[in-house]
């Protein structure tokens, strides 16, 4: 992308601040932010470049044991009933089909000991889908779900988000 995704603009804010208030509108009582971001409840990453499944990883051990949504920074269009709909199973780890991320996950000594396991891991060993597959993740159907899901990897993906029907 070329720039920090979590600072472009998005409504009032930013894809950084926008995420964590969509959290709290879903009901969140606590969100974490990956990275060292001043202003937010954030842990800095100790091995930065890791990726997603790394920077779980390194989050981890800050979480208190219960249900948790992972989500990127770069998907805005996520919605409150997707979010609901991940927490709404009993399983280790749900997501979406197709899709690492938005992801629920409940944390116990189990899925840490399992978090723990794959982040020690390199390559694609390391990985959401690696961690997904180890917890037998339940899968939703994605047709729901398509245009919640859009992210942004790229400035076209960027452009494409903030003006839907061109």
């Amino acid at each position: 992308m070329g720039t920090d995704k979590a600072l472009l603009p998005w409504g009032d804010g930013t894809l950084l601040t926008h995420m964590p208030a969509l959290l709290r509108a879903a009901g969140a009582r606590e969100v974490i932010v990956s990275g060292d971001r001043p202003g937010f409840d954030s842990v800095p990453d100790a091995q930065p470049d890791t990726g997603p499944m790394g920077a779980l990883a390194q989050l981890a051990p800050r979480l208190r044991d219960g249900a948790w949504i992972v989500v990127p920074v770069d998907m805005p269009l996520l919605s409150i009933e997707l979010l609901h709909a991940l927490l709404a199973t009993d399983a280790a780890c749900t997501c979406v089909e197709g899709h690492a991320l938005p992801m629920a996950l409940r944390l116990d000594a189990d899925v840490r000991a399992t978090l723990e396991q794959i982040g020690d891991l390199t390559g694609r060993a390391c990985s959401l889908r690696a961690l997904q597959q180890r917890l037998h993740t339940v899968h939703l159907p994605s047709s729901p779900w398509k245009q919640v899901l859009r992210n942004c990897n790229t400035p076209e993906d960027w452009a494409a988000l903030q003006h839907p029907t061109s």
